[in-house]
């Protein structure tokens, strides 16, 4: 539901309750249901029910119906059919999750083994030219795989030796390997859910600043795509779809990650060295797979000329300056930011693509970036990128 400057989302059971009075539910029901291409604009029905204030009525006991906490700034001038809602907790309130947080990290430290493999010793097989191999051999029959089994790959070329295939000593006793979830180094990493993401303001030098600003935004999702002319290749991005999603601008918020020390000491292995001992040596390892992430954007993005419907210019300036940045978050990711492709040859790199989703001849892999329109409508933005900063006294 959606003003001229704001989008809400409901307290759900609220609002059935209201509109049942109003005796509506039904007529809100059919609208929901139909086709995105049928569907009606809810906010005349909610006009009709509760008036042009629709979005400050309150139920009897006088909770509101659409929480401000649950509602945003309007970015776009689009109709909005289909938002995708960020994640909420119990309270209604966004964050981020700790799996979330982990997850990244865990990439981070695969990406990192696999980069130096001698000085984390990796035996030979196991690297990346032996994975590529083994890839190469296994991707002929790919598209026969189950989702679930295309997504476990990784863990069957590389993921569970490198943080599994440990054998632990404890209290004086040794227990041999065994690639098992319990036996997994990350379990001494520890990353709590973040706090709250409530909007706050300050200020400074007598001006007011704010942060934590949901706003409801359409992000343009963009594919490579290149013609040939006498002289040379010419690449340019092509609009594929656009999302109209929440997310949050101007992002500041707390968690916390802790080493397990004693836990840590616990994992033995005959030849692999744990790529970490504390926070530092993790953050640094964190800070390098971002930097070269951000490396390989500022390639894709020099790369592509405009046309007429997509005008990059500001995330080319964005990705011209050094990576400020320890990890990158989110679906916005993407194939570079969830995995250690970086890593394979770019022909490989097309192949995994081409034989995990749908084909796309002559495209670089990954082919397709989402990036967000301002209010004003320029495409001025990039999602996920989070710097870490350690708090004075943790």
């Amino acid at each position: 539901m959606a003003t001229d400057n704001r989008v809400y989302l409901p307290d759900c059971d609220a609002l059935a309750q209201a509109l049942r009075d109003k005796g509506k539910l039904q007529e809100y029901i059919n609208c929901i249901e139909a086709p995105s291409k049928d569907r009606q604009e809810i906010t005349s029905l909610l006009k009709n029910a509760f008036g042009d204030r629709w979005y400050d009525i309150k139920t009897d006991d006088g909770k509101s119906i659409f929480p401000e906490d649950r509602s945003s700034r309007r970015w776009t001038e689009n109709k909005i059919t289909d938002l995708r809602p960020m994640i909420r907790n119990g309270f209604g309130q966004l964050y981020i999750p700790g799996s979330s947080i982990k997850g990244a990290i865990r990439t981070a430290i695969t990406y990192h083994m696999l980069k130096y493999p001698q000085k984390c010793g990796i035996p030979e097989e196991r690297r990346i030219s032996g994975i590529e191999t083994r890839l190469k051999e296994r991707l002929g029959d790919v598209s026969s795989l189950k989702p679930k089994e295309k997504a476990e790959l990784d863990d069957h070329f590389f993921g569970k030796f490198l943080f599994s295939s440990y054998g632990l000593e404890y209290q004086g006793r040794k227990i041999s390997a065994n690639s098992d979830p319990n036996r997994d180094f990350m379990r001494a990493i520890k990353a709590s859910d973040t706090k709250s993401i409530l909007q706050k303001s300050f200020e400074r030098g007598g001006k007011k600043f704010i942060y934590n600003i949901p706003v409801s935004a359409e992000v343009v999702i963009s594919s490579l795509f290149q013609t040939k002319n006498r002289v040379e290749i010419e690449k340019s991005a092509k609009y594929k779809a656009s999302l109209y999603t929440e997310l949050i601008y101007n992002l500041r918020t707390e968690f916390d990650i802790a080493i397990d020390q004693e836990m840590l000491s616990w994992f033995k292995h005959e030849s692999i060295q744990l790529p970490f001992q504390n926070i530092k040596e993790l953050m640094d390892i964190c800070r390098e797979f971002a930097c070269d992430q951000w490396i390989f954007e500022r390639h894709y993005w020099n790369s592509l000329r405009n046309n007429d419907n997509l005008d990059f210019d500001y995330i080319r300036d964005f990705y011209q300056k050094d990576c400020p940045y320890t990890l990158r978050l989110g679906w916005a990711s993407g194939l570079m930011g969830t995995t250690v492709n970086l890593l394979f040859s770019p022909s490989l790199r097309e192949t995994i693509r081409n034989k995990s989703g749908k084909p796309a001849p002559d495209f670089e892999a990954p082919k397709s970036r989402r990036t967000v329109v301002d209010k004003s409508g320029d495409i001025k933005y990039v999602m996920g990128w989070v710097k870490l900063t350690e708090l004075s006294g943790s």
